[in-house]
């Protein structure tokens, strides 16, 4: 199988628009996988729904997906986050909020175990420490995880040099095609982060997303062009708050 591995749509049509006509010319729609944040941010969480769940689609639940589904309220959210959310949950049907409300908080799936944040607290935790990689890496059942929740590619390898107790992290380098491709070889556990499709903080706006190939056994990282500027238009009629706006388009 070849699968897209997204996390972070956040209500981006645009963006995921961009990213599932990649996912085609690579040949990996077998499935959609989601590591949460469908919503939230963006003026589209209707029309993003729908085009991914007409995916053989399997996604774990986001803080963004919680709030706008009453599941959690948004007071840790900062103001502006607060304000998006509300708007988006104002745009949903029961359908939609009762999907959103369903969607697990972990899953397994082909050797991978999936979360928002982690798999110790896998609506809020940012996996961006290597004492966070040690925890995560205490609770995993199965070689390698996916996370989102931080906006910004990165992988930990287990017994890697330089960090605590072994554990390394990297963020990949766009510029060098080979860097954004990692093999799953070997004894190594790994902790996977695509990156943010809707809202990427890395400074590259590119939409990001993933490749996982079970047969070659590799995870490929990539970065797509979208019309960025459709989307800001589409926040302005909304009336979104301006930052959310002029963010997109320095990716931070």
């Amino acid at each position: 199988m070849r699968i897209a591995v997204v996390s972070d749509v956040h209500a981006n049509l645009a963006a995921v628009e961009a990213v599932l006509r990649h996912a085609e010319g690579e040949r990996a729609l077998d499935a959609v996988w989601s590591l949460g944040d469908l919503v939230g941010y963006g003026p589209q969480p209707s029309d993003c729904l729908a085009l991914l769940r007409g995916q053989r689609f399997h996604s774990v639940a986001g803080n963004h997906d919680l709030a706008a589904s009453a599941v959690i309220d948004t007071e840790d959210f900062n103001p502006a986050a607060a304000a998006a959310n509300a708007w988006n949950a104002s745009q949903l049907d029961e359908d939609e909020r009762s999907f959103l409300r369903g969607l697990p908080r972990t899953l397994e799936l082909e050797a991978m175990q999936l979360a928002h944040g982690s798999l110790r607290d896998p609506v809020w935790e940012y996996l961006i420490t290597i004492p966070g990689a040690l925890a995560q890496f205490e609770r995993m059942t199965a070689r390698f995880s996916f996370v989102g929740h931080t906006h910004v590619p990165l992988v930990f390898i287990e017994g890697g040099e330089g960090g605590e107790g072994g554990e390394s992290a990297f963020e990949l380098d766009y510029e060098q095609p080979e860097a954004g491709s990692v093999r799953l070889l070997g004894e190594q556990r790994l902790i996977l982060n695509p990156g943010s499709v809707g809202q990427p903080r890395d400074g590259d706006p590119r939409a990001a997303y993933a490749i996982y190939d079970t047969a070659a056994q590799t995870v490929v990282f990539h970065r797509v062009e979208y019309e960025i500027a459709r989307t800001q238009a589409a926040m302005v009629a909304a009336e979104l708050p301006r930052s959310l706006i002029e963010r997109l388009s320095h990716g931070r």
